[in-house]
């Protein structure tokens, strides 16, 4: 299986401009991104997709593949399908699944690739997978950019919300999940998907995963065993500094 790993990253982030090149203990946050998922042995390529030059000429300095894309993109997912194309084109390599990561997620464990990938490889039913990670505080379960997901009794996501989802009052123990941006899609499906309309839950939740659930499709979560903290606010930012500065933290 040709698998390939493409990290969208722009810089004209409306809650945090610059983010993937702000400095996290050295580098820029998008370093550390590549680096990691880089790592996982699954992979035939990473490779970071954007629109931003700065981004492209970073990661080419860092010996990394880059990808210009269009401006056009409101969803990450639309912007991996361009980069695709363009990387299947320029090395006449068609993949079997691409990866879609977050330019986000600097504390991305390589072994979460694997996580999300391997469930694809036994079963050939699934065309999109995406992690799930658990919410530990009430704080990150109000947090809107903590996107919280439901799934149904076969693992499937029912609903992603910026909301606190499930409601507290009448199930206090059902676990509160929360969705980790690491998401292969089959490739076929992925080109599918930059051919549907976008949908209304899709833009009120400002969340790519709903395009898929809305359209009638299934979309299966898996947990992974890993903590991860995305960055959205330069406070997340802080915080992950100092997570990731501690002595025991390491990949």
């Amino acid at each position: 299986m040709k698998i390939v790993a493409l990290i969208p990253a722009r810089m004209g982030s409306s809650r945090f401009p610059g983010k993937p090149l702000a400095p996290l203990l050295g580098k820029p946050m998008i370093g550390h991104v590549f680096e990691r998922v880089a790592q996982n042995p699954r992979l035939t390529l990473t490779a970071v997709a954007t629109c931003d030059r700065e981004i492209f000429d970073y990661v080419r300095s860092i010996g990394g593949r880059a990808v210009m894309t269009g401006t056009q993109h409101e969803r990450a997912s639309d912007r991996c399908a361009e980069a695709l194309r363009i990387l299947e084109t320029e090395d006449g390599i068609v993949y079997d699944i691409v990866v879609m990561v977050q330019g986000d997620e600097p504390m991305i464990h390589p072994d979460m690739i694997s996580e999300a990938v391997d469930p694809m490889l036994r079963d050939s039913s699934l065309q999109v997978v995406n992690l799930l990670g658990k919410i530990e505080s009430t704080a990150e379960f109000e947090d809107r950019n903590c996107i919280k997901v439901v799934c149904d009794l076969q693992s499937n996501a029912l609903y992603f919300s910026r909301e606190p989802i499930p409601t507290r009052s009448k199930a206090p123990v059902i676990p509160m999940g929360k969705q980790v941006c690491v998401i292969p899609f089959r490739r076929d499906f992925l080109l599918k998907y930059t051919t549907l309309a976008p949908t209304p839950l899709e833009i009120v939740e400002s969340v790519d995963m709903m395009r898929i659930l809305e359209h009638g499709m299934k979309l299966r979560m898996v947990p992974t065993e890993h903590d991860s903290h995305a960055v959205d606010t330069p406070a997340d930012l802080e915080l992950v500094a100092r997570l990731m500065a501690d002595p025991t933290y390491g990949v």
